[in-house]
Order: structure tokens, then sequence, then C-alpha cells
């Protein structure tokens, strides 16, 4: 199967969706179904499959942000062409097959961003025939229902013959040259209406062979629609989106020892022969537990929110930099569970001033005292800590995230 053909995919998805349900849930391909967004479901059944290469997807212009999201669960090494769409179906597809002209494709396939149930068997019954020779192909399933045609006022008129009728889906697989100048040739005929690309391809000549459709590939079009297909992905996917999105952070500090009178550690001041040596005031374990942070979330590390080549940071007390990590946290929906930090030190000695260290980590997150943890160990005589030359801190955050609060 595919032999010499390059075949590429373009999903439209640049709809607004009227018919959805409420708009101020955005538009219908970015709404959540088993935890993901539409389009991200859609985008996957094309990127998993090992003939397709290239696929652009038409968007709106406003939905850059919404796609930005939907395609960031894709590995980095998966790409999309992004094109903006135009008013109408038929002038994004175009703008989308334009798109796509650098990549010389033999074979394309267009795609409905709304049908998330396209799977492989599907898509390789359509490349199967264009395999075979077929210009154009159109999956499609054969209507079952009794069909009535009614006058203006709704009476009924007659009961139309089904037999040879289909209902056409998506992907619409095509010879891309042939499609595209049909397509090319389309954009002038104000006075013809086309529905989807087979019926360009018909009115411009092409031969369009029929293959079995499948009946989930439905294409998402009411508010109950994307409500059936939530709980159907929710059920294929064990309820896995129904599962706490907790995610957990760590962070790793070290800072030399030199002559001084006190250390800062976890925001309290200890008194002892030697001082932390850094641009702030050095608290190792505070600035652990900010990296542990800002790692739940993905928001860098402490050094790209407070560089220290910023003099305004110089000696600056580290529970600025926790409270920072705290409000950008719940900021993205999430909720502080846990803190967790070890000490490594050979002196001073942790022991006496834990409950205190625990209290401000309590105040400084606002969770229970129960939830703060403090640690230490010495590292028996060994290396640089062993010395007494530094002190090091390890952290552990645990944060409960709002389902999807920040995707």
């Amino acid at each position: 199967m595919g032999g010499n053909m390059k075949i590429g995919a373009l999903i439209v998805a640049a709809g607004r969706g009227e018919r959805a349900g409420n708009p101020d849930d955005g538009p219908k391909q970015y709404r959540l179904v088993g935890g993901s967004p539409v389009l991200t479901w859609t985008l996957d059944a094309f990127a998993s499959h090992a003939l397709i290469g290239p696929i652009a997807v038409v968007i709106h212009a406003d939905d850059h942000a919404f796609f930005d999201k939907a395609q960031s669960r894709f590995a980095p090494s998966t790409s999309f062409i992004t094109v903006d769409g135009g008013k109408e179906r038929q002038q994004s597809v175009l703008l989308g097959l334009e798109a796509l002209a650098q990549c010389n494709l033999t074979h394309v396939l267009i795609h409905d961003g709304v049908r998330p149930f396209a799977n492989g068997e599907l898509i390789d019954r359509v490349i199967n025939t264009l395999s075979a020779g077929a210009t154009g192909v159109l999956p499609a399933l054969p209507v079952t229902d009794t069909l009535k045609r009614t006058t203006s006022d709704k009476l009924v008129e007659e009961t139309v013959a089904r037999a040879g009728l289909f209902s056409a889906q998506t992907p619409q697989g095509f010879a891309y040259g042939a499609i595209r100048d049909a397509h090319r040739q389309a954009a002038g005929q104000s006075l013809v209406t086309f529905t989807d690309d087979c019926s360009i391809a018909e009115w411009a000549g092409m031969a369009v062979s029929l293959v079995e459709g499948d009946q989930d590939n439905i294409k998402l079009t009411t508010a109950r629609d994307i409500a059936m297909a939530d709980e159907k992905l929710t059920r294929l996917n064990g309820g896995l989106n129904e599962l706490p999105d907790v995610r957990t952070g760590s962070g790793y500090d070290v800072h030399a020892l030199v002559d001084g009178d006190a250390v800062i550690l976890c925001g309290h001041t200890i008194p002892h022969d030697q001082a932390l040596s850094g641009h702030s005031d050095a608290d190792v374990a505070l600035h652990a537990l900010t990296d542990a942070l800002l790692g739940t979330c993905g928001q860098g590390d402490i050094g790209d929110h407070f560089p220290p080549s910023d003099p305004q940071w110089r000696g600056a007390d580290s529970r600025l930099f926790l409270a920072h990590a705290v409000e950008l946290v719940r900021s993205l929906g999430g909720t502080i569970m846990n803190a967790d930090i070890t000490l490594i030190c050979e002196a001073p000695k942790i022991g006496p001033h834990r409950a205190a260290m625990r209290q401000i980590l309590s105040d400084l997150l606002a969770i229970d005292l129960q939830r703060c943890s403090v640690k230490a160990t010495t590292n028996e005589k060994i290396g640089f800590i062993g010395r007494g030359e530094g002190i090091a801190a390890i952290a552990t955050a645990t944060v409960v995230y709002q389902e999807n609060a920040h995707d």
C-alpha cells in the first residue's frame, strides 16, 4: 500500500460551529472530549498514520491560541502547517491546498476537523483505492432511514427512494494536482453550490470512487454530539481524564559557605559561624522549593524569573521568590498539597530549628503544617558539603491542578 505515493493531509478546522451550544465555550473543534480538544483527536488519527506525510491545518485567524494548545499535546517532532482560513469552507480548502504546493504531494486526504473518530482502517481504505488508480475517493455509508421530501410549508410531498443513496464522510482522497486545479476553477463559480470536496471533483469531471465509511466517524455538529463524543472517548480511555491532575516538581540548589554569623534556611535565621554566599540571601531551601513549584507548571526555574544578573535582587529575601511561584501556580489553577525539603549539611544542626522552618513554610504556602516537611542529613564528611564548604537542598512539591486549567 502506498507505493511511490507521497500523501499529505488537509484538516479543515476554521469553522465557528454556530449549532454547537454556548458560544462562550469556544469553537467546537477546541471543546474538550475525553480530556483533549476535539481537534487533537482528529490530528492524532493522521499524525499517527505511517503513510501520511505533511499535515496542513486550516484554522480561523482568531484561533491561533486555541490551536497552539491543541497541538501542544504532540511530540516536538510533530509539526503542522497552519493556514488562516477563508469565509467559507471552500475557500479554506483551497488555501490549505495551496499551502501544500511545496510538499511535492501525489495525493491528499481532506478531512473535517470535527470528525475525531476517523481511524486507521478508514484511512487505509481511502489510500488503497487511490493506490489502485482512483483520482477521487469518497468514504460513505448507505442511507438507511426513510427519506421524505416536503413542501415549503412542511407537508410531506413524497417518499424518496433510498436505493443508491449514500451519506458522505471524510477523509476524501484525491490526486493532489487534480483536486487543487478543480478547486482553483471552482473558486470563480458563484452560481454553483458545492457542499464537499467530492462535489467539486464531480463538477470538474473527476471520477470519484466509493469506499465503505465508518459508523463511528460522525461529524460533531451540536452540543449533544459533543457530549456524546466526550462520553465515548472517556469510556475508551478508561476514564483517564477523570483522574485528578496531580503533578510533582523537584528542585535542587547549593550555595557556598563563607565567613559570617548566620545562615538563612527556609526563611529562618540560624546563628552560625558561617554564612551562605549568594546574590540574594542564598536560602538554598526556598530556592529549591521555588524551582519545585515552577516545575509543576512548566514555568522554567528561579533564574528565569529572578536573574542573578539583575541588581534589584541583590540580598533579596528569598521568601519573595517563593511567594511569586506560589502566586503563579495558583493563577494557573493549582492547589499546593505538599512541600518536602531535605537539607544536606554538616552544620549547623537543623533539628532544633525544624519546627520554626515548617511553620514558615506553612504560612508562605498557606497549607496545613502537616503538609510541610523539613528533613536534614549530612554528607558523611564526603565532598565539599562534607568538608563544610557549602549547603545543598532538595525539594519536592505536589500540586493538584484543575482539569486542563492551563492547557
